[in-house]
């Protein structure tokens, strides 16, 4: 396996697979939304984009955990772009909701976003990875130290939880809960292995 990993096609075809959901999504909307994305393309559109967000999220937590249990470590190779893929698809989900609900009106946005619970984390958890995308180059490793870089890029565990309440209290209004519980368990599960691995570093250190 670390070998398909090491692979020179293998980064450049998870690249690609990652953007397919994007392209149907762009093609949907663009040529017939209402035949390919249902009643209500615009909630199709703002719904996908963010549950693409949130498995891709998942994804790039899910990463170290595999390969630390698998002997996989070229799997690390494919963490960064994973971590850009959730960002990418956080922002498609931010901005379908601001042009498609709210006309891009920049005032109504900011009342929204101050109005509405959801929202608010929402945009929350999708500001605190702006940092995080743009430190994930070699450079930025280099200019803040590693040591700065990690302490930043710890802030995924915020998103992470910030991303699943947002998609909570979003499934909460129309009465849906079986993907929450899914996802909830599955970051629950992720976030709990990091902590346990800090806390067995904390003590070997002692």
């Amino acid at each position: 396996m670390n070998r398909l990993l090491l692979h020179p096609a293998t980064r450049p075809g998870v690249f690609v697979i990652a953007a397919l959901p994007f392209s149907w999504l762009a093609f949907a909307a663009l040529t017939d939304p209402s035949a390919h994305l249902g009643a209500n393309p615009a909630e199709r559109l703002i719904r996908d984009s963010g549950e693409w967000a949130l498995r891709f999220l998942c994804l790039a937590l899910a990463v170290t955990p595999l390969r630390r249990w698998t002997g996989w470590h070229a799997l690390a190779r494919l963490r960064r772009m994973l971590g850009l893929y959730a960002f990418f698809y956080a922002g498609v989900h931010f901005l379908c909701y601001a042009a498609l609900d709210m006309g891009l009106d920049i005032a109504t946005i900011v009342k929204d976003i101050a109005k509405r619970p959801f929202i608010l984390v929402g945009t929350a958890a999708l500001l605190l990875m702006l940092p995080l995308a743009a430190t994930s180059l070699d450079r930025a490793v280099r200019a803040l130290g590693a040591r700065r870089w990690q302490a930043l890029h710890r802030s995924v565990y915020a998103v992470a939880l910030l991303a699943l309440l947002h998609f909570y209290w979003m499934r909460t209004g129309k009465n849906d809960l079986a993907e929450v519980g899914v996802y909830g368990a599955l970051i629950v599960a992720l976030l709990g292995w990091r902590a346990g691995q800090r806390l067995a570093k904390g003590a070997q250190g002692k």
